[in-house]
């Protein structure tokens, strides 16, 4: 098993791009999980949850934890956002929703992802503002014009009233043109100036039995950004390789295997092959010859054990799955809502924050139920 040392900010990103993710997933008639949950991303990790069953805001990194800890005004908002306004709004959503299609019956989910990227070096910012409902795209915003898309048919009832509702259409301006730009910047910067930390990344060949594929598998990596491929005799090959993605670990860290498949490979030839790892933005790789002594197996030397991580297709990604159609939003965290600011120095952000989410919360109840 080879491992690599890095030293980085994990959970705040040193790459030179840079995202910041809401995520607001809200279900009528699914038993056992919140019907409203809020997760927020930075950099594609988790920094934060919160959902109806709890009724807590719980910061899933300590920098975030300090950052609320330090600014009770803010930690209020996000209170009240996460377990008044928001539940409120989005109850509302689906009850119309389903009245507009006729539902009563059944599980019912509305999705919404929001958010920005920021390049760090050229400057450039870009804004997302997506709903979906049962597992399909419903609608989006188009940024440009500031009016919305239709993504099917039906959602075209909300897109006429969306594009007439002026309070609304004033709301996303200012949340893109301002709120979110001077949002990103200050979370990275409290982040960055909050963890330090040393992080290994461990790369390991693991096979299920003789004829099953080698997994080349690389763990412990942040942020989300590596490049691993197989290679014979040091050229890059696609032929009997099978990719994954990039999935989360339960630390902040992320985990991914290719994997290569060996029956028509020669013994004599396996030196041939190696597997190469290569994480963001550093110059160094990670080679890992593909050699059978070293290949952690479900037997004899090499055996995984029961408490250490198991083969690629019996981990668990961290995703709620809903009623064998319905995917249920990947809640990698969150002090989430719809969108949500640090105050400037002390106020400014939080300012913003407060008025943004209570215009959009009063202005989504009454357009969307009319609709």
């Amino acid at each position: 098993m080879a491992v690599f040392l890095l030293l980085l900010f994990c959970s705040v990103s040193s790459a030179v791009k840079h995202s910041l993710e809401y995520l607001i997933t809200a279900s009528s008639g699914v038993p056992n999980i919140p019907e409203f949950m809020g997760a927020m991303m930075l950099d594609g990790v988790q920094i934060g949850y919160c959902d109806s069953i709890t009724k807590r805001v719980e910061p899933r990194q300590d920098w975030l934890k300090e950052m609320l800890e330090n600014d009770t005004e803010l930690l209020e908002m996000y209170t009240r956002q996460c377990f008044v306004i928001q539940p409120n709004t989005f109850g509302n959503h689906i009850s119309s929703l389903k009245e507009q299609f006729q539902q009563s019956e059944g599980v019912h989910i509305l999705q919404m992802r929001e958010g920005c990227e920021w390049d760090e070096k050229t400057g450039e910012e870009t804004g997302f503002l997506q709903y979906s409902y049962n597992g399909e795209d419903f609608v989006e915003i188009d940024l440009k014009t500031l009016t919305w898309i239709a993504l099917k048919p039906e959602a075209a009832i909300t897109k006429q009233k969306w594009d007439a509702d002026s309070v609304r259409t004033n709301v996303n301006k200012n949340l893109f043109t301002n709120i979110y730009p001077k949002w990103i910047k200050k979370v990275l910067s409290y982040g960055k100036g909050s963890q330090q930390r040393t992080v290994f990344s461990s790369v390991s060949l693991l096979q299920k039995s003789s004829s099953s594929p080698v997994s080349c598998h690389a763990t412990g990596f942040c942020p989300n950004r590596g490049l691993m491929f197989w290679r014979k005799d040091g050229k890059e090959i696609h032929e009997g390789v099978n990719p994954g993605e990039i999935l989360p670990n339960n630390d902040g860290t992320f985990q991914i295997s290719v994997d290569l498949n060996v029956s028509s490979v020669k013994p004599e030839d396996w030196r041939r092959y190696d597997c190469v790892f290569q994480f963001s933005d550093v110059e160094d790789i990670i080679v890992t010859k593909l050699d059978k002594p070293v290949i952690r197996t479900n037997r004899g030397k090499n055996k995984i054990s029961n408490d250490q991580e198991t083969l690629p297709d019996m981990m668990i990604p961290v995703i709620a799955i809903v009623a064998a159609t319905v995917v249920v939003f990947i809640l990698v965290a969150a002090v989430g809502f719809v969108v949500n600011k640090k105050k400037k120095g002390g106020q400014d952000a939080g300012a913003y924050s407060m008025s943004h989410n209570t215009a959009r919360g009063s202005t989504e109840q009454t357009s969307l139920s009319q609709s």
